[in-house]
């Protein structure tokens, strides 16, 4: 063989051998950044540093797409969200992570982080050190939460976090029978009684164990006497008595008291912009109904 022709074979090996050097040197930079760049994320989350760690765990999948750590990665980035109060992300990146990995072993989970996004979307930071009534906001949140919970134990019954669920789900259902409450008692003050007597039903139908029940039944009661249907707002009151003899709107005597609303419609500028401190219209006087006994109304038992 001609010294020409082994420098070319020479050459041959070298650069196969060179590729192949290349090849294994970029194969073990890519895993140590995949592993550099996740630590550094778990850093970021570790440390409360919640945005960044987003933007970590977002390049990190975004490079790395069928990386050994990329769904750990989109698990963890819904819990980032959700510290970093994005609670609307935090849902949307559960609802990703639960279509790609339904049989994931932590997709319950997801679930969790999903209901308890909700869960804290209608509180501010000034509802963290002042108590407020969150049933007089819009309540969309709290239904979504109390739907994504129900979920959670309706697959998972078992799931690590089915308890907190549980008990969460019964200051939502709470929340949400109050909430038909003060619309019932809207529906009131603005004569709309067959509406008002509908969300009193919801309650007692639909939320029987909840403190709103009793509530629930004297909008029946209110509703039904204004429509003037006394049968069935008798009904109602035996059934406001017999569970719930000392409700404060029934006196000593078992007469329903209806508590007047202000209904005021032509305020004047100073109570408008005091919110009702200054300039009050007069109250009139509570009203007292003697609704029929059970042998008057024809439904008296033996």
């Amino acid at each position: 063989m001609s010294i020409r022709s082994l420098l070319i074979v020479a050459l041959v090996f070298t650069q196969l051998a060179g590729c192949s050097w290349f090849g294994r040197d970029r194969d073990a930079e890519e895993v140590t950044s995949e592993q550099v760049l996740y630590q550094a994320a778990q850093r970021s989350l570790r440390s409360g540093n919640y945005n960044n760690a987003i933007a970590q765990l977002q390049r990190l999948e975004a490079q790395f797409p069928f990386g050994r750590y990329a769904e750990q990665a989109q698990l963890e980035l819904i819990y980032a969200y959700y510290m970093a109060f994005r609670p609307e992300s935090a849902r949307s990146a559960a609802d990703r992570f639960i279509r790609l990995h339904p049989q994931h072993p932590n997709v319950d989970y997801a679930f969790y982080l999903k209901g308890l996004a909700a869960y804290e979307q209608d509180r501010g930071v000034f509802d963290r050190f002042v108590a407020t009534d969150l049933a007089a906001r819009d309540i969309g949140a709290a239904r979504e939460s109390f739907a994504d919970f129900s979920q959670l134990l309706a697959r998972y019954p078992n799931s690590d976090y089915a308890p907190d669920a549980r008990q969460r789900m019964i200051y939502l259902r709470n929340l949400l029978a109050r909430s038909e409450i003060l619309i019932g008692r809207y529906y009131l003050s603005r004569e709309a009684y067959v509406a008002a007597v509908n969300r009193g039903r919801n309650v007692v139908e639909n939320y029987p164990t909840t403190p709103s029940v009793p509530d629930g039944l004297a909008l029946m009661i209110e509703g039904y006497l204004k429509l003037n249907l006394p049968e069935p707002a008798n009904d109602s009151l035996r059934v406001l008595l017999a569970n719930y003899p000392g409700y404060d709107a029934i006196d000593g005597e078992g007469n329903f008291v209806i508590s007047a609303e202000v209904r005021n419609r032509d305020r004047s500028w100073v109570n408008v912009l005091t919110l009702g401190l200054i300039d009050r219209p007069d109250a009139p006087p509570v009203l007292q109904v003697r609704l029929p006994d059970d042998r008057a109304s024809g439904n008296g038992r033996d």
